[in-house]
């Protein structure tokens, strides 16, 4: 894949992703993939904010969080142990204006945000992510299902590393993973209702995409 796109323009879809330096974990529980998701909703907006001062001393909900205008659209993301993939897109080319793009802003307000959080964390100083975050236009509707599809099936590494070699051996237990695999937006396209619905914005979704696509990728699993 390309690893980052030069000009990353409104109303144009892009998958985004980015992984741990020396391809090191950035997740390493359930709370870090936790602050990450809902960096991925706050962190969508024009307005700054500091997250002990905005959710945690206001005791709200993260997902509650009055974000004002939003930076870009996302469509679908996942966290995998030592990386990240989003899809989205921006609206905004009102916000266009010199060195400002919304994209940019959007990614490196999560990547500033979850650095300060990890690193404090658990002690640790200097850069957490492989360089800055690379991109790849997505151009053609072929690509863009491919995309969503490889986005959402990710997680299958970590119950069969070698699936898209040899097959899914155990495809019941395939299905029901990917339906309780927490760390990504199949969910919400699954039909299933949770405060992480907020991150997602399927208004954006293209025309001439299968909104029905999860559904095909359960059936593909099955028969295959």
């Amino acid at each position: 894949m390309a690893t980052r796109d030069k000009n990353l323009v409104p109303n144009e879809y892009y998958h985004i992703y980015n992984r741990g330096n020396d391809k090191k974990e950035i997740f390493l529980n359930e709370k870090d993939y936790d602050r990450f998701i809902k960096l991925l909703y706050i962190c969508n907006t024009k307005n700054n904010f500091v997250f002990r001062t905005s959710i945690v001393r206001s005791k709200i909900n993260a997902f509650d969080f009055e974000r004002g205008e939003t930076l870009v659209s996302i469509l679908g993301w996942v966290l995998m142990p030592n990386h990240f993939h989003i899809l989205l897109i921006s609206h905004r080319s009102d916000l266009c204006e010199g060195n400002y793009n919304p994209i940019t802003e959007f990614m490196r307000k999560i990547s500033t945000a979850y650095v300060m959080y990890y690193n404090k964390k658990y002690k640790k100083t200097g850069s957490l992510f492989e360089g800055k975050f690379k991109s790849r236009h997505i151009g053609e509707e072929n690509y863009f299902n491919y995309i969503f599809s490889y986005i959402h099936l990710n997680p299958l590494k970590l119950i069969q590393s070698n699936w898209k070699e040899e097959g899914i051996v155990d495809k019941n237990k395939t299905v029901g993973f990917l339906e309780k695999y927490k760390y990504s937006s199949f969910q919400e396209y699954f039909g299933i209702k949770r405060k992480q619905n907020n991150i997602i914005d399927q208004d954006s979704i293209p025309e001439y995409f299968n909104c029905n696509h999860v559904k095909e990728l359960f059936e593909w699993i099955k028969t295959e």
